[in-house]
């Protein structure tokens, strides 16, 4: 499609802080974002997860609803979501010729893209739009619509060089998206980060609430559900869909986020809730695709040393299995604070460099692997990477893929044998 590739093109701006050049752009698409109610999600690692359990919900509560998250695995048009389809390639096309004969030279790629998804949602006529934030927060693009509540999920350091390199000045970006007064729904947070969004509190009014104070959701060791006690009642019988013992955590968020919005005008009853969390969907986290010879890949975007924490947490649970981890990186990310944890789940590692300009070459990635104790070998891309691993594994081994998302978007691609469109943003 040559709009895609000319939206693509607009990467030379490169990421451009402030939103002057949203409100421009919105406010000459004749404001769509005033249209719709919104909830928007910012933190470090499950946002994503977040949003597609609280849209989900929302479906399931009746309300037709739009989902915008970031970035895509394959194709572009993953991030565009209404009652859990995405926008087709002849919707997209016709949007978009639009949106670049407005585009003013220096709006940006993620810029153009929060504008696309605000004018589907208008003209579909939505009532709810969950927003997952991209990296930011009070100066991300999705900032310029106004929220009735934010959801901060576990905040780490990541996008140091955008957001700042400690926790303090990170939480304080983050937070800064939520409209004066309205709730704030927040993960367990570091002391650090808590304090911060204490005092943002105060200072605008806001109401937070706050995972394992406010609300709680615990297993039931009988049958393996979930429940929820929140702030107005209690819900049971919870069974997520997307795997991982941390998406415990996310569906807590959406469940408190649901009932904050119960009373601001858009109800939920507990079947809803239930059958949300049940039909929810998430690709490329904690997503298990079965290979030939009974072997088994787990695809994860974890790219972070919070997000390795979690897999390697969730790997423990495969228990003696073998595990052979399909590696590759940014250049930009914390190699050894990733590597930490993941290296004690693994019995071999083969890296890849994800088909990307800041990839990590593969033989570098490899050299830094050694230093592990475990057996190392580079592969020259990640097709090459996942038949050197499949040659490896024998029946009921794991391969592991992480460490990008644009490795596990060309994973999903190359098994679906479709291309992947360039991912950014």
């Amino acid at each position: 499609m040559q709009q895609l590739a000319q939206l693509f093109g607009r990467r030379r701006f490169n990421i451009k802080p402030g939103l002057k050049r949203i409100i421009s752009l919105l406010e000459r698409y004749g404001h769509p974002e005033r249209s719709f109610a919104t909830v928007h999600i910012v933190g470090t690692n499950g946002k994503g997860s977040t949003a597609a359990f609280l849209a989900a919900i929302l479906e399931q509560a009746g309300y037709k609803t739009g989902l915008f998250t970031s970035p895509h695995l394959v194709s572009y048009t993953e991030r565009f979501r209404i009652n859990g389809v995405d926008i087709s390639s002849e919707q997209l096309g016709m949007l978009l010729q639009e949106l670049l004969d407005q585009a003013a030279p220096d709006e940006t790629f993620f810029e153009l893209t929060t504008a696309l998804a605000c004018r589907w949602f208008a003209h579909n006529q939505i009532q709810l739009a969950v927003l997952e934030a991209g990296m930011g927060g009070r100066n991300d693009a999705t900032a310029a619509v106004a929220g009735m509540a934010t959801i901060i999920t576990p905040i780490a350091l990541d996008h140091c060089q955008w957001l700042g390199s400690d926790l303090q000045t990170i939480a304080a970006e983050k937070v800064g998206i939520a409209a004066p007064g309205t709730p704030i729904i927040s993960a367990p947070q570091a002391p650090e980060v808590l304090k911060v969004l204490e005092e943002y509190c105060r200072t605008n009014g806001n109401r937070l609430l706050l995972a394992k104070r406010d609300f709680n959701i615990s297993g039931n060791t009988i049958d393996g559900s979930l429940t929820y006690q929140g702030p107005t009642g209690t819900v049971d019988g919870i069974f997520p869909s997307l795997n991982g013992s941390y998406q415990t955590g996310n569906a807590a968020l959406a469940l408190a986020a649901a009932e904050q919005l119960s009373s601001r005008g858009f109800p939920a009853a507990p079947q809803a809730l239930r059958q949300g969390l049940a039909s929810a969907r998430w690709p490329g986290r904690m997503e298990l695709i079965s290979l030939p010879d009974g072997i088994e890949l787990l695809l994860d975007g974890a790219h972070n040393p919070a997000g390795a924490l979690a897999l390697a947490e969730a790997l423990a649970a495969y228990g003696t299995r073998t595990k052979i981890l399909l590696l590759g990186m940014m250049e930009d990310k914390d190699l050894q604070g990733i590597l930490q944890p993941l290296l004690q789940q693994i019995q071999q590692v083969i890296t890849v460099s994800p088909a990307q300009e800041r990839a990590i070459p593969a033989a570098e990635l490899a050299a830094s692997c050694r230093a592990g104790g475990v057996p190392v070998t580079a592969a020259e891309s990640a097709a090459a990477g996942l038949a050197s691993a499949q040659a490896a594994a024998k029946p009921g081994d794991l391969i592991i893929a992480a460490g990008s998302l644009f490795l596990v978007g060309e994973l999903k691609a190359l098994l679906a044998g479709i291309p992947c469109e360039a991912v950014r943003g």
